[in-house]
């Protein structure tokens, strides 16, 4: 899935556009899953995919996201390319913080499925892999 985004906001806000980008990525994910079977996966894999696709759109330069899902060798492997080299990290959030949690979610989600996550070598891509019930490929 690719698709064109506002230029970046100050404030870190998206316009309404993109952030209903961000749900037709959830709804795309969600139907992949369920046609694969994967359906123990879709709550966890739809706030992961959320999170990745918001960060791009928020702190990317780009105008373009794009985002990737494949099954292979047991593990569900997600990735969302915003063109920004860069590396994002987890952040500490306070906890009255409305943001800032995202990655942390993210790190958590693949941790609990056997997974992992991280950026592509120049930094443009931040992608996550999950470990696939019954190790289906």
């Amino acid at each position: 899935m690719c698709f064109e985004v506002c230029p970046p906001r100050t404030g870190g806000e998206i316009c309404e556009r993109d952030a209903r980008r961000v749900g037709m990525a959830r709804r795309l994910t969600a139907a992949r899953l369920r046609y694969c079977g994967l359906e123990a996966l879709v709550d966890d894999v739809t706030l992961i995919v959320s999170e990745l696709v918001t960060n791009a759109i928020q702190h990317g330069s780009g105008v373009q996201v794009t985002f990737t899902m494949t099954v292979r060798g047991g593990f569900l492997h997600l990735a969302v390319n915003d063109g920004t080299p860069g590396r994002p990290v987890v952040r500490n959030a306070p906890e009255d913080a409305e943001c800032g949690r995202g990655l942390f979610l993210v790190d958590c989600l693949a941790s609990a499925h056997g997974g992992t996550w991280g950026t592509s070598d120049d930094g443009t891509t931040t992608w996550c892999c999950l470990a696939v019930p019954g190790g289906q490929s």
